[in-house]
């Protein structure tokens, strides 16, 4: 299996994974909502030996609701995240799933932090169907 390849809009950070993730999760937290300008965030968990990060980036570390320090990787030029470091897990790392720009990336897992979903939010009916 070729590796998924994730990266920012301009094309400068760029995060090769192999194989499948172990972990595909949707969240709803307001910090994802922040993140990603959108109502919530979908990330890959892949396991650290699995990933390769090719280019510059810039880190912006936070807290999560957990407590554990959260290190956000984006690229310098264009600002887009394309991964981050739960330190709650340091086994894995976590890739923004709309940074792989790949419709048939797997579905996500389970969802998170529920209480902060928009009412509106529900998975859309696929006009193809």
């Amino acid at each position: 299996m070729m590796p998924r390849k994730a990266q920012c809009a301009c094309g400068r950070l760029q995060v090769a994974c192999e194989g499948d993730p172990a972990l595909v999760s949707l969240c709803h937290c307001l910090e994802c909502q922040r993140r990603t300008g959108s109502t919530y965030g979908i990330a890959a968990f892949f396991p650290r030996e699995a990933v390769a990060v090719s280019g510059a980036a810039s880190l912006y570390s936070r807290t999560s609701d957990s407590g554990f320090a959260v290190d956000h990787h984006f690229c310098p030029n264009c600002g887009s995240t394309v991964f981050w470091e739960p330190q709650r897990k340091p086994e894995y790392v976590a890739v923004a799933v709309g940074a792989f720009a790949d419709p048939s990336f797997p579905a996500p897992d389970k969802a998170v932090y529920g209480r902060h979903r928009h009412p509106w939010v529900t998975a859309p009916a696929d006009p193809h169907d």
